[in-house]
């Protein structure tokens, strides 16, 4: 039996959409993207590399490589919304497991005391990639 609740001070909740679920856990690992990107530049000697061009980007191709492959979650949060479900669903899971892989690299090869910032983000990017592709997986049915 199913109550209902009568309490006039209880809030509403909506069901959300999947396809605004998928949006907003794309943005909140971009804003997870540019934090860590940002919070890096504190790390002593980093901006000496930025300067002089001892650095992991320092060659235009792997500046253009960098910014396609962070372009990528930027523009899922886009996708998300427009897409139709089937390729949605597939392009979701595959771009999940895809960064939450990188992500856990990441994770693994940055396990520094100047870094712990970068694998605690690193970590929190994996969750929320595995939660796309969680509710990528279980996208419902239409009934």
């Amino acid at each position: 039996m199913q109550s209902t609740n009568t309490n006039p001070r209880s809030l509403e909740d909506i069901k959300v959409n999947i396809k605004i679920k998928l949006s907003a856990l794309w943005t909140a690992v971009t804003l997870c993207y540019l934090y860590g990107d940002y919070f890096e530049l504190y790390v002593p000697q980093k901006t000496m590399g930025l300067v002089d061009g001892n650095n992991l980007l320092n060659s235009p191709l792997k500046l253009l490589l960098a910014a396609i492959l962070l372009a990528i979650p930027a523009v899922m949060v886009f996708l998300s919304v427009v897409l139709k479900p089937g390729i949605n669903r597939l392009l979701n899971i595959v771009t999940g497991l895809f960064f939450t892989a990188i992500m856990l690299l990441i994770a693994c090869t940055s396990l520094t005391a100047w870094r712990a910032f970068y694998v605690f983000l690193a970590l929190t990017e994996s969750c929320i990639t595995i939660l796309i592709v969680y509710y990528s997986w279980n996208w419902p049915n239409n009934k």
